[in-house]
């Protein structure tokens, strides 16, 4: 009698990438790149922030990858009405600048990261491999900048920023904040695991919970919302950068 044998488990699905970007060298470049990517596949590509929407409706990519500067409708107002989709695919914003005004709105805008336009290809490849996981694309470095930025301003618009996050973090339960605290402070679900004394298992679920109780896209937006609340301790001695 043949004993039955177990079927194989498939592979996972490559990930769904749609490229936006108004200089067409750029985007035969990245397409060139990304294209030879086992685990990725490039479903089409947009030449400016209007066609974004259309596209994604027909390709349903699981990323975009989205340049700020266009001349029709730049690559923040397409992130901001696409983040406002149920739906929406994460996105990954393409700039010339290691961290300035438009990149803070488009993380604020639910970005979940970005990469410069001379990154060298294999980190923009994992960049986009770890953004469809989960995980924000952003280096310890480049987050402390982003921190800075969203700390200027007006002192009346700094307040009235840090009253509303203060706010909003008092819907959270006591571990809840701890967490935050600690995802603000760019540390990995595994150390924060190890030193709140939880499982990984148990970090990840509250984080979820976080981003459902805040409205919250991701970690990044996270880490915004304790900066704004000034709940990081400005000797804390770790990374300050999201992982």
């Amino acid at each position: 009698m043949n004993t039955p044998t177990s079927p194989t488990p498939s592979a996972a699905p490559p990930v769904r990438l749609l490229i936006v970007d108004d200089d067409p060298l750029v985007r035969a470049g990245l397409t060139l790149m990304l294209g030879g990517a086992d685990d990725i596949d490039i479903v089409g590509e947009g030449a400016d922030g209007s066609e974004v929407a259309a596209l994604v409706e027909r390709l349903r990519p699981d990323v975009v990858l989205m340049d700020i500067r266009m001349p029709g409708m730049d690559g923040l107002t397409a992130t901001e009405e696409l983040r406002r989709r149920p739906d929406a695919p994460e996105v990954v914003v393409l700039t010339t600048f290691h961290a300035d005004e438009q990149v803070l709105r488009a993380i604020r805008a639910g970005a979940a990261g970005f990469v410069l336009k001379d990154t060298p290809p294999a980190r923009i490849v994992d960049s986009v491999r770890r953004v469809a996981a989960g995980d924000p694309v952003l280096s310890p470095a480049v987050t402390r900048q982003l921190m800075a930025r969203a700390a200027g301003g007006a002192q009346d618009d700094r307040t009235t920023r840090a009253e509303r996050a203060r706010s909003r973090f008092a819907e959270l339960a006591e571990r809840e904040r701890e967490v935050a605290v600690a995802v603000g402070r760019g540390r990995s679900n595994a150390e924060i695991a190890g030193e709140l004394y939880l499982s990984v298992a148990t970090v990840k679920t509250q984080v979820s919970r976080i981003l459902a109780r805040l409205d919250l896209n991701n970690r990044v937006q996270i880490a915004l919302l304790v900066h704004d609340a000034g709940l990081l301790d400005t000797d804390d001695g770790g990374s300050g950068g999201l992982r």
